[in-house]
């Protein structure tokens, strides 16, 4: 047996999931509207995971901010999209953490930067946010080295204050990242997620709360520990890496089937499909029709909350470009509509001011 096999048993074996719970032991998760989720915040306007994009994409009207979380040294949960963070901070720029460049394994890869589990929280407060896609959001350079690496505990605070200020509830969308790499580094993610929430009352039925997930090992851990609804992430390619290091054959695509589907809804309450296994794009880059996903998701009692919608040309699909310049802006818009007339609960977004305005303009009309 692996490292990581060992480490997968270890966290599941220590509870087994309640894999037969009542559906009506669940959490509620329905929603009147449609869910625009702040993906890293606004981060189309401010570098991703910081107070500055969150804040921002609540005002902009998101339902909820989503913060990518990592730990410390000191174990202590953080936001970043990744645990190396040579390209989300300016950790390059400080002589003093220059040893700390290192080469780990992070799911398979060979990965060489700066680890964030190998720096203290008060380390961490030393270093700045930079723009992670500067060619393509060279605005947002202007914020670069305005801002510190928030913990999980202040994102929550932020949401809490905002709303009180908003008048209106700004959920939390978490995400954990890598729970296999963590716990090959002896800082398993999961309990400390539990230990924040329950700290912070949100443990609990109607709390505005998502945790979500690429892998299935963990979800199903904080199945039985959880009250909050948890979320399946899925990609168009690959498997969850917990399968992997565990030698389980099967992949995302096999957890979209429809008897895939019906598995993991008796653990998640939902899916957050990569946009592709909603509406796939033909070798031109223009949309198809729709697969049966939403339709079969939907009929295992699963929300769909598909990722990730820019407005920029590089992401969207040919349909929906406006020029050949990769970061001039295309019609989101468009996009957003063939997603909704397929059927979608709510979308991750980099731009929540315009999946927001779309939402009321439908409402309007």
């Amino acid at each position: 047996m692996t490292v990581a096999a060992a480490a997968v048993l270890t966290l599941v074996g220590a509870a087994p999931a309640s894999a037969d719970r009542p559906a009506t032991d669940r959490p509620s998760v329905h929603h009147d509207d449609f869910l625009v989720v702040g993906h890293r915040g606004a981060s189309g306007y401010r570098p991703e995971h910081t107070l500055a994009s969150y804040e921002l994409a609540a005002r902009m009207g998101a339902d909820y901010i989503e913060p990518d979380l990592v730990t410390t040294k000191d174990g202590v949960l953080v936001a970043r999209h990744e645990p190396e963070i040579g390209g989300t901070t300016d950790v390059a720029d400080h002589p003093e953490f220059a040893d700390r460049k290192t080469t780990k394994n992070l799911d398979g890869q060979a990965v060489t930067g700066w680890f964030t589990e190998d720096f203290t929280l008060a380390e961490l407060r030393t270093l700045r946010a930079v723009e992670r896609i500067p060619d393509v959001r060279q605005r947002n350079t202007i914020y670069d080295g305005r801002y510190q690496v928030p913990t999980f505990q202040e994102v929550i605070d932020l949401a809490k204050r905002l709303s009180r200020e908003l008048r209106r509830d700004i959920g939390i969308y978490a995400e954990t990242k890598h729970p296999t790499y963590f716990r090959e580094q002896g800082k398993a993610l999961e309990p400390k997620v539990v230990e924040v929430l329950n700290r912070n009352g949100l443990n609990r039925r109607g709390a505005e709360v998502y945790v979500q997930s690429f892998e299935v090992s963990n979800l199903r851990w904080l199945d039985s520990r959880l009250r909050v609804p948890l979320v399946q992430l899925t990609s168009a390619s690959g498997a969850p890496y917990d399968f992997v290091a565990t030698g389980d054959p099967r992949t995302y695509a096999d957890l979209v089937t429809r008897s895939g589907l019906r598995w993991v809804s008796r653990y998640a309450d939902g899916l957050g499909p990569a946009k592709d296994q909603v509406i796939p794009r033909d070798e031109a880059g223009f949309l198809t029709e729709p697969t049966s996903l939403v339709r079969d998701a939907h009929r295992a009692g699963l929300e769909v909350h598909p990722y990730t919608f820019r407005a920029e040309n590089q992401f969207l699909p040919a349909d929906f470009r406006t020029s050949d310049v990769p970061a001039e802006y295309g019609d989101m818009f468009a996009e957003l509509a063939a997603f909704r007339a397929a059927g979608v609960d709510g979308v991750f977004t980099d731009n929540p001011d315009i999946a927001v305005a779309a939402r009321d303009d439908r409402l309007a009309g």
